[in-house]
């Protein structure tokens, strides 16, 4: 499909810069597709405001929500390169661990570096100098990616990227505002456990312990996957047609237990509701034909387009996405190219935050 078909125009100022507090005070926009029995004339897309909290209310008992528990790392590294007794400093962003010592990364600027040059990440105040942690650029790919080689390895690299880390906030914020300790908590999720992500699952990002003791006490269930989250997830599709674009494989588990779990919800007539994308595209890479997950353990690049038949997702709670994102294309897939167009329109017009710490919307798949 043509790459400007997933185009819309988002005013800045509805760009969200910090979380609600509560988190669960965000507001949320409630999609229904129309129905393609009702004669043309007559169908239009049901768009319900109403606020993150109020999702126990939106679902039924039996169903079963399904939440990432990756945890965010501190990915975005501030570094000298040293070279011929000249420094230049360099902004990193992880996005893949290659083995206990290498990482692939995304430079900036990219072109000051060479292979072969030192990279030294000190704390604040210690400039031009050889830091806790070095780096050596191994190899230069395209768009800025590089391949770094660490002084340290396993459990130490770790620390020290955790020490000099900050936030690894999306470029729509970052460039607005720079990483301060507030991100460390706001841009992790309440179910965070497993550390490995360089984006945050957005959705759980509005969950708080109240909105789960709710979800509870309405007899919906909470199943946990585990996605770590690339940075590519966010990134715009460059090509002029979906069918070019490639997707940044990330790894994930769903264990046994889990996906017994929800095959039972789903044979008593419970709906799985994945919150966020991260978790539908973990789930549907797990699923077989007839729609029954699968243990999982690996890697996967699943990319949703439309025309793409969902088998183990019914419902999904996700955050407004960016304009031409393969995000915008997956809720796309999910509930109809227009009803999105329809739904993102009358979000913008309503005021309603966009993005990574904005708001959200309960999304209902369209017919057939």
């Amino acid at each position: 499909m043509r790459t400007d078909l997933f185009d819309f125009d988002l005013p800045d100022h509805l760009i969200a810069l910090r979380p609600a507090e509560p988190r669960d005070a965000a507001r949320l926009l409630v999609v229904s597709p129309p129905s393609p029995l009702l004669p043309c004339a007559e169908r239009s897309v049901g768009l319900e405001d109403h606020t993150v909290r109020d999702l126990p209310s939106l679902l039924q008992p039996g169903d079963a929500i399904v939440v990432n528990d990756t945890r965010v790392i501190a990915a975005a590294l501030s570094g000298l390169r040293h070279r011929d007794g000249n420094c230049a400093r360099i902004s990193l962003n992880l996005l893949k661990r290659l083995d206990e010592s290498r990482w692939r990364a995304l430079a900036r600027p990219a072109k000051r570096l060479k292979v072969g040059d030192r990279i030294a990440f000190a704390a604040e105040g210690r400039v031009c100098r050889a830091g806790e942690l070095a780096a050596t650029v191994a190899t230069i790919g395209e768009a800025g990616e590089v391949e770094l080689a660490f002084s340290l390895h396993g459990p130490y690299l770790d620390e020290a990227i955790a020490a000099l880390g900050d936030m690894p906030l999306p470029p729509y914020i970052a460039l607005r505002r720079a990483p301060d300790a507030a991100d460390r908590t706001d841009y992790q999720t309440m179910f965070a456990a497993r550390e490995g992500a360089v984006a945050a699952p957005t959705a759980a990002l509005h969950f708080t312990p109240a909105l789960a003791d709710a979800l509870a006490a309405r007899g919906i269930e909470r199943h946990t996957v585990t996605l770590h989250v690339g940075a590519g997830t966010f990134l715009p599709v460059k090509a002029s047609d979906t069918s070019a674009h490639r997707m940044h494989p990330e790894w994930g588990e769903i264990s046994a237990e889990t996906a017994e779990a929800l095959n039972t919800v789903r044979a008593r007539g419970g709906r799985i509701v994945a919150i966020g994308t991260t978790a539908l595209r973990l789930l549907e890479s797990a699923a077989d034909e007839a729609g029954s997950i699968r243990p999982f353990k690996g890697e996967t690049s699943l990319f949703i387009t439309p025309g793409y038949r969902f088998r183990a997702v019914d419902v999904l709670l996700t955050n407004f996405h960016l304009p031409r994102s393969t995000l915008f294309m997956l809720v796309a897939a999910f509930s109809g190219l227009d009803t999105m167009h329809a739904a993102y329109a009358h979000a913008i017009a309503a005021g309603y935050r966009f993005y990574s710490y904005g708001d959200a919307c309960l999304l209902f798949p369209q017919p057939g």
